[in-house]
């Protein structure tokens, strides 16, 4: 245990459905402890400018279903330089705030650990629904991403089974596959594309064509997104094999919504096992969940760890 009274809770860069549970939990944690709690609004450029407010029990209770962070959140390129995070750190210090909880992806991993350098206790929450941190199984937004993905692709799969089509489906999840790995497969794309599996077009096109001399009706295609143009697959896809072809990017549509059950749950979890680090006298440490147990790990050991190939690559060769 430490003598710290005043912490504060912020969210960065992208939102992520769960991300006011995990507020929630840091805010009730937090008081039940003892500890006044502060929001920090808008991320980053918020702890600079000082926009802080002190939260209550309960304050978050009628947040549960909405997705997006009640905290808000902005990105603030310039907080890699000391000097403007100096001004962070000062104005966290005037107001008698020694340790954050900050909830968000890589980027705002790195700026928590650069806080701690500088005497702000920090403890990072996984918040990005990439699934993109590998200290962690799962981040937090995911499932409800995944679960948003899987409607849209299943509302697609029933207006093409009425029509000769095939949808090609671009998902988030920037350089990590898992959204699109776990949504292909969850509604039966005949094709998954992601940085694991490469992406050759040669062989995709014979296959949508081999596809549609077989007489199926429809053909999905899931590729993660910064794989190629899909506007201009989508064309030569419909000119080399006979089935109209549509290019969909579901985009932000996959941000928002309620969080699933399994998001909120996990974001309680983590944000009460933050709290639990900062009064063990923890910083500059990440939480995850490992084996569906909670644990921590250094933040700059977490971003350089490298991640494993999903094993569920090996259920695409069987499926398809």
């Amino acid at each position: 245990m430490n003598n710290i009274k005043k912490i504060g809770v912020l969210t960065s860069g992208g939102d992520a459905p769960g991300m006011n549970m995990a507020i929630r939990a840091v805010v009730n944690a937090g008081i039940n402890a003892g500890l006044e709690v502060y929001g920090i609004y808008e991320g980053y450029k918020g702890l600079v400018e000082g926009n802080y407010k002190k939260l209550t029990m309960g304050e978050l209770n009628e947040k549960i279903p909405y997705g997006g962070t009640t905290l808000y959140s902005a990105r603030l390129p310039e907080f890699i330089d000391i000097e403007v995070r100096q001004k962070g750190v000062d104005n966290l210090k005037k107001a008698g705030i020694e340790a954050i909880v900050v909830i968000g992806g890589d980027g705002s991993y790195r700026g928590a650990k650069a806080l701690s350098n500088m005497g702000i206790k920090c403890i990072g929450i996984p918040g990005t629904i990439d699934n993109d941190i590998v200290s962690t199984d799962y981040t937090i937004g995911f499932d409800t991403a995944l679960n948003t993905a899987v409607e849209a692709i299943d509302r697609l799969r029933d207006t093409s089974n009425s029509h000769i089509r095939c949808n090609i489906v671009e998902l988030m999840g920037r350089l990590c596959g898992d959204l699109t790995l776990h949504a292909g497969i969850s509604t039966g794309c005949n094709i998954i594309i992601t940085k694991e599996t490469g992406f050759d077009k040669e062989k995709v096109i014979a296959k949508i064509k081999k596809l549609h001399d077989k007489g199926e009706r429809y053909v999905t295609v899931a590729i993660a997104e910064k794989i190629t143009d899909i506007h201009k697959l989508a064309k030569e896809v419909q000119v080399e094999t006979g089935y109209k072809t549509n290019p969909i990017v579901l985009g932000h549509i996959q941000r928002g919504g309620s969080p699933s059950a399994a998001d909120r749950v996990l974001a309680s979890s983590m944000g009460v096992y933050a709290v639990k680090l900062i009064l063990d006298g923890e910083e500059g440490r990440c939480v995850g969940i490992v084996n569906n147990k909670m644990t921590h790990y250094d933040i700059n050991e977490a971003l350089n760890l490298k991640k494993e190939i999903n094993p569920l690559y090996k259920v695409i060769k069987e499926l398809n």
